[in-house]
């Protein structure tokens, strides 16, 4: 997308009220200078949620997420910048410039509208297969499946003859490039091109605005490999980041507060069709953080449904810890043995798989009796192995409160003291992986207080923190954990366009959560200035480049000292002017 002029995002971020954009969607409190509620982000039942109206940032002590009210519509919304920018100015009545996009831009434009107009006319062309006579054959295995043809067409089912897509959408105007980028057409090693989707039943994937973007392919003879086969990804279309089915469901999951979340088009389509519309399907792989966040601008609870020897095993048991972790309330709806939903409601019906649903189980409770059923508790080796496999998803547990309730199961069921369970746990939490690494995001730890006292006034008085940092040299700045801030804060003031929403915008997320999490608090106690914290980073590089001196001058002497004298006295000479140095900066 082009750019924004600067001065119209920081006239419009000056225009918008962060705390009533963040209002529409968390209940604040006004604590002081600052608003608090619950994170939106991550689940949590004490509020770490912090907005400052004055300065224009969010953040939260909880997760680490902070920003400005852009970021803030980009994570909630899951929309790109530009398309940010527009709601936000959508929201306040602001009228958006007329933008000049790049020769590049255009043309990325332009094939992602060519991809998504191909794939509505190779979907329009696939239903008109399945409703001509030789669909015939087609339609009756969709009606043995239990498929209404009014599920059909919500679906918008079709099908795949042997040949004729390629054919029918090059008369209508499509390139051949342009089927192959879709990924509709594939080019044998001979050079020949033919339809990747032959004699299939065509499913289309959509976003969940209702466009296509996909296809899955399932084989209609038996011994036609594999069962199905879909699209590749293409610049519209990913994989882990696509809910089968959140285009039809995504105003029940709203309205009901809940997901059902299965795996196959198959088990969605029975689902939907007995009228438990607020379903999602994974599609058999383990689903995403990127899933899971789209599935988060909906709703924070999910009903997991499967049969109970995937409850257990591969990609149902990782989403469903992935879930838990995200700060989801997971239920599990079992079913059973060697049924799925699309098996059961056939059998069952509408009021047997709603009982279901009604009587779904916790699914760290349920994730509890399936680890305890796998060990001898009533060994000590047993009961270390049962610690050894339930910790990392007590450690990937997100909210205090529920990780201490966690524990307290935990400790009943393996018969342990509560201390040794919860220390276990903070064993496992300080393990996991974060979403941010430390090469992505410097912890607090990593940070000088002068730093964090230098970044704190970066927010609250620039001009004073700006002028420190302007007589700092390269040198001072090596090695230290916020030179990245630093460094971009000094670039946009040489500039003449700092301002502290511009350097939010303008870091990585890491880099912007720790400018918001030390603006957010306290000054460090000690800072009294930003000439000061100036002088503390100036002292430590020269406490690191004497503590170099040192090592060489003893690499030297043991070396021999009488053929490296002239080196040493010269090193000598150089450590006592960093020790007058550091002793005029104390």
């Amino acid at each position: 997308m082009p750019l924004f002029p600067q001065q119209f995002i920081d006239d419009l971020k000056h225009q918008a009220d962060i705390v009533l954009v963040i209002q529409d969607y968390v209940s604040l409190r006004k604590m002081g200078a600052t608003y608090k509620g619950l994170c939106p982000f991550h689940g949590e039942r004490t509020p770490s949620f912090h907005v400052n109206r004055d300065k224009g940032f969010f953040h939260c002590f909880g997760c680490g997420v902070g920003g400005d009210v852009i970021k803030f519509l980009e994570l909630h919304e899951k929309v790109g910048f530009a398309d940010a920018v527009k709601m936000l100015a959508q929201r306040f009545g602001v009228t958006l410039p007329e933008l000049e996009a790049s020769d590049e831009q255009r043309a990325n434009a332009a094939e992602r509208e060519g991809l998504l107009k191909v794939h509505e006319a190779a979907a329009a062309y696939f239903r008109q297969q399945l409703a001509s006579n030789a669909g015939a054959r087609i339609r009756k295995q969709i009606a043995e499946r239990g498929i209404s043809e009014a599920t059909s067409d919500a679906l918008g089912l079709g099908y795949a003859p042997r040949d004729g897509l390629r054919t029918t959408l090059l008369k209508q105007g499509f390139s051949q490039s342009l089927l192959l980028r879709a990924g509709l057409v594939l080019q044998r090693e001979d050079g020949s091109v033919v339809d990747r989707f032959r004699n299939r039943l065509m499913i289309p994937i959509c976003r969940d605005t209702g466009s296509v973007t996909a296809f899955g392919g399932r084989a209609i003879d038996r011994d036609q490999q594999p069962k199905y086969l879909n699209s590749p990804e293409t610049p519209i279309y990913s994989k882990g980041r696509t809910l089968y089915g959140l285009n039809l469901s995504k105003g029940a999951i709203r309205q009901g507060g809940f997901a059902v979340l299965v795996e196959g088009y198959f088990d969605f389509a029975q689902v939907y069709q007995a009228g438990f519309q607020a379903v999602v399907a994974s599609c058999g792989t383990a689903l995403t953080p990127q899933q899971a966040q789209q599935l988060r601008r909906f709703t924070g609870k999910v009903v997991l449904s499967f049969d109970p020897d995937a409850a257990g095993q591969g990609a149902t048991a990782k989403s469903c810890e992935m879930l838990v972790g995200e700060g989801f309330e997971v239920n599990v709806a079992v079913l059973p043995p060697g049924d799925d939903p699309d098996t059961f409601v056939r059998k069952n019906g509408r009021s047997g798989y709603g009982e279901r649903l009604k009587n779904s189980t916790p699914y760290l409770e349920y994730l509890l009796d399936r680890v305890a059923a796998g060990h001898n508790l009533n060994t000590d080796e047993g009961r270390v192995k049962f610690l050894g496999e339930i910790m990392p998803v007590a450690g990937r547990i997100p909210d205090a409160t529920m990780r201490d309730r966690f524990a307290e199961r935990i400790s009943f069921k393996a018969r342990v003291t509560d201390e040794v369970v919860r220390a276990e746990i903070r064993k496992a939490a300080v393990q996991k992986q974060t979403t941010l690494t430390k090469r992505e995001m410097p912890s607090f730890g990593q940070v000088t207080k002068a730093e964090k006292g230098l970044i704190w006034l970066l927010v609250h008085r620039p001009e004073d923190a700006l002028a420190a940092i302007g007589g700092l040299e390269e040198a001072d700045l090596e090695s230290l954990a916020s030179r990245p801030v630093l460094d971009l804060a000094r670039k946009l003031n040489e500039d003449r366009g700092f301002s502290p929403s511009v350097l939010l915008e303008r870091l990585s997320m890491g880099e912007a959560q720790l400018v918001t999490g030390i603006a957010g608090g306290q000054p460090e106690p000690h800072v009294h200035d930003a000439e000061g914290c100036a002088r503390i980073i100036r002292r430590l590089r020269y406490e690191r480049e004497r503590a170099a001196v040192q090592r060489e001058i003893d690499r030297l002497q043991q070396l021999g000292a009488a053929q490296h004298g002239e080196q040493i006295n010269a090193l000598l000479a150089r450590k006592r002017d960093l020790f007058h140095r550091i002793e005029g900066l104390i």
